[in-house]
């Protein structure tokens, strides 16, 4: 697993509805200007007796939608007060403002108790501020989520990254194997790289190789995927698909840093292909640019013993 802080060395991350996302920086890096039109849709929509229509086009759509079963005759307008308060919750995470959004959330669940999103988003918040105490509460916000609407696979690995925080590998694995199961959940792809790096902390590389390259299969430019398969395939010798891999990586990066994780991939390659000059130019490339970095220890140990195994 990766150790050193740069581009592509990669965390667990909780998912955030694909509505929400694709707003950007619109909803999540509002500018007060932004902030005033979706509190001034939730406004509108309080005074209105929920008219949806404007809310859900200044929102590009539905962000939190939990499934499309019947509503158990739950009272629509107030679903809608819930989902435009989650999403101000989730503009406020993003911007870490937590009291904020534990006060949205509040207001979500004062409107629908039964709202799933609304409590995945409370435990992604409690997991955010990450004193013990939020923590434990962050567990059954997430179980609470997943009782009210199982087809909600969002929360699912949203749970799934909660649980490998906590170090409970086995719990996690299991929930993100629903989440990267579930054909159509737009998340799908972020679950199976989560999936495959929670399989790696269990020492359970042939698992963690096929949740990859599950991955690979939902979305060939997954980046996630191509470094840690590339790192399982050298491990296994088989240097000429780790090459495959590496170069396709390298095209899918192409104009941002390279960073110590991939130069040392690099390295590793050139040396089972006994390229040295391709090597040299890599070796002197990470220790120039990252001196500091765990990668350039491992590679000032191995020249100081070549015929050592890598660690």
């Amino acid at each position: 697993m990766m150790t050193s802080k740069n581009s592509y060395q990669f965390k667990y991350q909780p998912s955030f509805s694909p509505a929400i996302k694709r707003l950007g920086s619109t909803v999540f890096h509002a500018n007060n200007r932004q902030c005033v039109l979706l509190a001034g849709a939730l406004s509108a929509l309080l005074l209105s007796g929920c008219q949806s229509t404007p809310t859900n086009d200044l929102l590009n759509g539905t962000p939190y939608q939990t499934s499309t079963r019947p509503n158990d005759d739950r009272n629509l307008d107030q679903q809608e007060i819930a989902r435009v308060r989650t999403t101000l919750a989730a503009q406020y995470i993003r911007k870490n403002e937590l009291d904020a959004a534990q006060r949205q959330l509040e207001k979500a669940l004062a409107a629908d108790s039964r709202y799933a999103p609304a409590y995945d988003m409370m435990g992604v918040l409690m997991q955010q501020e990450g004193s013990r105490l939020n923590l434990e509460k962050a567990d059954q916000y997430f179980k609470k989520a997943i009782a009210f609407d199982k087809e909600f696979y969002q929360a699912n690995n949203n749970y799934g990254v909660y649980l490998s925080q906590m170090k409970r590998y086995k719990e996690a694995a299991a929930q993100l194997e629903i989440a990267g199961a579930a054909l159509g959940y737009e998340g799908r792809i972020g679950a199976l790289e989560n999936l495959g790096r929670t399989y790696l902390q269990l020492n359970d590389h042939p698992a963690a190789a096929k949740a990859f390259l599950r991955a690979l299969e939902g979305n060939r430019n997954s980046i996630i995927a191509h470094i840690e398969l590339v790192d399982l395939l050298l491990e296994q010798q088989r240097v000429q698909q780790a090459q495959r891999l590496y170069d396709e990586t390298l095209i899918l990066v192409k104009g941002d840093v390279i960073s110590p994780r991939l130069l040392l991939q690099g390295i590793k390659l050139a040396a089972a292909q006994n390229n040295i000059a391709t090597r040299q130019q890599l070796a002197q490339q990470l220790l120039s640019a990252y001196p500091l970095s765990d990668e350039a220890k491992q590679l000032k140990t191995w020249l100081n013993n070549p015929e050592a195994p890598w660690k």
